[in-house]
């Protein structure tokens, strides 16, 4: 009797007992983990670096570059890896200055923070961000952290626009969304001229044997310095076969525009390997994007692909000014932009 009594009573525990959480947003130290326990996946987020995802594991599998033995590395020396985010300009200047509004704002060469006669990148990538609120419930696990851009004298010495930037790593089903919501708390329109750099890999086969798709119609023709002229091609005039494309027969760094996009607005940018598929969701207020993937006879350890997010193509600032780029948006004073952009995974 006291037998049954104790199965009757484990039981009656196991049906009660509270079901396992789905998804979970822990934070040690200065590295904020979002987790999916139901696709195994873990999304490693370091705030105080770029707030940079350095790590989306998928049952094992790291889909992000990140070639450091360590994260105390990539702290003394960081570099673009992962998933960093690039302002207040992405990619090339055509020289070191930019126009806003009709305005030349010529940037201080000698406060160290930008250089080069083509600055590249901005000066953001390893930023500290603020952590705002990292949860979880049972739909999804999130992490927002915030940019105050406005605060830094050296930052506004090179870029007058005060605003702040908050970014948001969401993980649900699977899927991870980087959310970028920007304010502009100045006096006059704010061009809008970020983007991402996201380095991505899989595991399952080397760089050579992945196929891409391409989800662009136009192809912006590039100088030696990679700066579009101003003129475009049909991606078709690149690859004969947008959606087919052989890794091992390109290396590319390549402006592409025009994006297709599917009944949600998003352009599918694919990378597939044996079995394992990254199907990168491109909103609408990215306008452009890059892919950069270069050959490994360039260097060592190139297994990787980036398809990068940006909100205008290279040296967007500058070509508007001059009437060959009519995709430059802007903020208005008070006002907000803001996109996404998707991590979608299969075959892991």
């Amino acid at each position: 009797m006291r037998l049954w009594t104790s199965i009757l009573i484990l039981l009656f525990v196991r049906a009660t007992a509270a079901p396992l959480q789905q998804y979970s947003a822990d934070r040690t130290d200065d590295v904020v983990k979002l987790r999916d326990a139901k696709s195994e996946t873990t999304v490693s987020i370091l705030p105080s670096v770029g707030n940079v995802a350095f790590e989306m594991n998928i049952r094992g599998a790291n889909v992000l570059r990140f070639p450091y033995a360590s994260l105390d590395e990539f702290r003394k020396k960081p570099g673009l890896n992962g998933i960093p985010f690039l302002g207040p300009w992405a990619n090339r200047l055509d020289e070191p200055a930019f126009y806003a509004n009709g305005r030349k704002y010529n940037l201080n060469m000698e406060l160290g923070n930008v250089k080069g006669n083509h600055p590249i990148h901005g000066f953001l990538s390893s930023a500290p961000w603020q952590v705002v609120e990292a949860r979880a419930d049972d739909k999804s696990a999130w992490v927002t952290s915030r940019l105050e851009f406005f605060k830094q004298p050296t930052w506004m010495a090179q870029f007058p626009f005060a605003h702040t930037i908050d970014m948001t790593y969401r993980l649900e089903n699977g899927v991870l969304e980087v959310r970028t919501l920007i304010q502009n708390l100045s006096a006059e329109p704010m061009p809008v001229s970020v983007g991402y750099h996201p380095y991505f890999q899989l595991t399952d086969s080397p760089r050579d044997d992945w196929t891409v798709s391409i989800a662009a119609r136009t192809e912006w023709l590039l100088s030696p310095d990679k700066l579009p002229t101003g003129q475009t091609r049909p991606v078709e005039q690149l690859v004969p076969n947008p959606q087919q494309i052989r890794l091992r027969d390109f290396d590319l760094d390549h402006v592409f525009g025009e994006l297709i996009r599917d009944a949600q607005g998003s352009a599918v940018m694919t990378v597939r390997g044996r079995s394992q598929k990254l199907d990168i969701l491109i909103g609408p207020g990215y306008r452009a994007a890059v892919i950069y993937a270069p050959a490994p006879a360039g260097g060592p350890n190139r297994n990787f692909i980036c398809f990068e997010p940006m909100a205008g193509i290279t040296n967007a600032l500058n070509l508007a000014q001059r009437g060959l780029y009519n995709e430059l948006q802007s903020i208005p004073p008070g006002g907000t932009w803001q996109e996404s952009w998707w991590i979608r995974p299969s075959g892991f």
